[in-house]
Formats: structure tokens, sequence, C-alpha cells
């Protein structure tokens, strides 16, 4: 029995040899073809620029922004090194109006619908004039008037006259009672402004020894006796106290009419001296925030 033949090894070997050079000659051919492609693209491109002005002006424009994009992205942050940053909520002057006590959560309800304010920031302000009006021995209703007719609770809003925030305090006359919170532009922070109006409130119903007295010193009544105001204030008044009390009240019921009256005017107290009248409440008589800003 003749044994079977097994072709030679060296004509495999040779095949795969001039199979593997033709691979490496057709692969060389089409890359020096592809980039004899590319060249002759580039060149076109090129010449269509440097010809059409609008055309380069707007592909360095592409190209800068892209540059520009690949640089933010390099030197972003990242998150871990943020973390310690206060997040948006804990900067936001807000409160949850459903944590807030009953006659508190009431008033807010009816300052947000009648002011057309979110509920979460006016919540924040009721309860921090509950809080601080307890400290001063002010009616907090009372504040909260104040800041009504002054801004509409407003915290940016601006008198042409220097009077700032929510509260309308003359910056530049009380800028020693904003230095505890960290200079005038504190004026613009809801919580510093009520804090500070509420403490110039104090003052001049104390100076005056009346609410309405107060108020005519507060609106700083020069040409006026500040009758139209001290209406208003007190109207605004009348009505969170009856809102206190779980009544339906219209946003413009009560307007109080003070009567002129014919009999001769008590005499008005002597202007305080200047040192009286720039006379600082001590930080102590402030409470600690009722809430986080």
């Amino acid at each position: 029995m003749t044994a079977p033949t097994t072709p030679p090894t060296h004509g495999v070997a040779e095949r795969l040899h001039t199979t593997g050079k033709l691979v490496v000659r057709g692969f060389i051919a089409a890359t020096h073809n592809s980039l004899t492609i590319v060249g002759l693209v580039l060149v076109l491109c090129v010449s269509i620029l440097l010809t059409q002005p609008e055309l380069r002006a707007k592909a360095e424009d592409q190209v800068f922004g892209w540059l520009m994009e690949r640089q933010l992205v390099a030197e972003e942050l990242p998150a871990e090194e943020l973390s310690t940053d206060p997040t948006a909520v804990e900067r936001v002057t807000a409160a949850d109006p459903a944590q807030l006590p009953r006659e508190q959560a009431l008033i807010a309800d009816w300052l947000s619908r009648k002011y057309r304010v979110a509920k979460e920031p006016i919540s924040a302000l009721v309860a921090e004039a509950y809080a601080v009006g307890q400290q001063l021995g002010v009616d907090p209703k009372l504040i909260l008037s104040v800041m009504a007719m002054e801004s509409s609770f407003n915290p940016f809003a601006a008198s042409p006259v220097g009077a700032h925030g929510l509260m309308q305090v003359m910056t530049r006359v009380h800028s020693k009672k904003f230095e505890d919170f960290g200079g005038s532009l504190a004026a613009f922070d809801p919580l510093t402004n009520l804090r500070v109006g509420a403490m110039v409130l104090q003052d001049t119903i104390r100076r005056a020894g009346s609410i309405e007295g107060g108020l005519r010193l507060y609106v700083g009544a020069v040409s006026t006796d500040g009758r139209a105001y001290i209406d208003r204030v007190l109207s605004e008044h009348e009505r969170l106290q009856r809102v206190a009390q779980g009544q339906r009240v219209a946003f413009h019921a009560f307007q109080r009419r003070t009567t002129p009256t014919v009999a001769t005017p008590a005499p008005t107290p002597a202007a305080p001296a200047p040192s009286e009248w720039e006379a600082e409440a001590s930080p102590e008589q402030l409470p600690a925030p009722a809430l986080s800003s």
C-alpha cells in the first residue's frame, strides 16, 4: 500500500510571501493616492478662502469658537471642588409656608396674593418680621405694612433720594447700621434690609412718642404732614390685623381717612441733635436670623 504524498511546504511559503508583498504595495499605493487627494483638497480650500474674504472670516470664527470651547472644557473645575460652595437653594430667601404658625401663614398667603409675590419668599419675610418685631417691641404687622407701602415687597427698589430695598432705608444716612451686616450693599439683602428698617422704625416711634408720629418721621415728611402715607400704612396694618384673625379681607378694604383737625396742633418736638439721630442700635438688639438667607 502506497503512503499519501504531501505537497512541498516551500511552495506554500513562496505563495504567502508573494501575496504579502502585493498587499503591502497596494496599501502604499492607496495611501499615496489618498494623501495626494487630501493635499489637492487642502490646496483648493486654501485657494477659495484666499479669494473669498467672507468665507475666510466665517471659517476663522468657527475655528476660534471651537478652540474656545476646548479651552473652557479643559479649565472646567471638577464637581468635587465646588461642593463647598452654597447651593442656590441655600442662598435664596425663602421658607415653606406650611411650616409657619397659622397667623403668619394667613398673612403670608394674603400678601402673596395681593402683591403677586411667591409665597415662599413672602413667608420668609413674615417669619423674620415676627422675630425682629418681638425683639424690638414693634408690631410685626406694622413692619410688614411699612414694607408694603415702601416697596410692594421689591427687595431691589430704589428711590431718587437714595432709599433702598424692601423698607426703603436711606442707606447713606444709616450706613453705620449696615456695617454689622457687611456694608451698605447689604441693603439689597431682604432680611438685612428688614432688620435695619425695623430698627429705624423703632427709633422714629420712640422719638415721636406715637406710631403716627413715628411714621411721619420714617417717611421724612417735610413739605407735607405725611397724612396720606400714614393713612395708607395704618389701613394696611388694620387689614393685616383682620387677616391674622382669620377674616376674609378685601385687598383695599378699611381705607383709613384722617380728618384734619381745627384745634391748635401740639407743638412739634424739637429736632434731635445729630448724635441722637445717628445713634445706632446695638447689634445685640437684633435676634439671630429666623431663617437662613
